[in-house]
């Protein structure tokens, strides 16, 4: 699932917590995410940023669910899972044994472990965290790098139901 496929499916409750979250703590992505937008739609940025949060949300999430703003929508979700959910990245990757950086992220994805230790770590998650912010992690987790392939992953990914998005 590519990450504007992620903004359309997840809840909007959960687009408008990544919206707040990065408009809080990653204001140059979260400025950059609307001047993209915007330019995509031939407006000027301050015509979105004087929306109300209840009106913006919504329509950056619909925004970043169309397929040209992909790149986007990637870097809006990066900047959310590792500035919000280190803990969760670094769970997973520890439970898999993946190096990785402090704040959880990965010079290069390894090949895929076997599928009883992916769903190990799944479900170590799941008991941990919230459902559907786990599922946001691991489907864009799945796409960080289209040359790695992980089957195993994308069968959890489809058979567990509060992995859906």
């Amino acid at each position: 699932m590519k990450s504007h496929e992620i903004f359309q499916r997840m809840p909007p409750p959960l687009a408008a917590q990544i919206f707040t979250f990065v408009q809080m703590e990653q204001k140059p992505v979260y400025k950059a995410a609307i001047q993209g937008l915007a330019n995509q739609r031939n407006l000027r940025s301050v015509f979105i940023e004087r929306k109300p949060p209840v009106e913006r949300h919504p329509w950056m999430q619909a925004a970043l669910g169309r397929g040209v703003s992909d790149a986007l929508a990637s870097h809006v979700l990066h900047a959310w899972l590792v500035g919000a959910h280190k803990e969760m990245l670094c769970d997973f990757l520890d439970a898999l044994e993946i190096k990785h950086e402090e704040d959880g992220t990965v010079e290069e994805i390894p090949p895929a472990p076997p599928k009883e230790k992916i769903a190990a770590a799944t479900s170590q998650l799941l008991a941990k965290y919230p459902a559907q912010e786990v599922a946001v992690y691991l489907h864009a987790f799945r796409d960080m790098d289209a040359a790695v392939q992980w089957p195993a992953l994308d069968k959890i990914l489809a058979e567990e139901p509060r992995l859906k998005l």
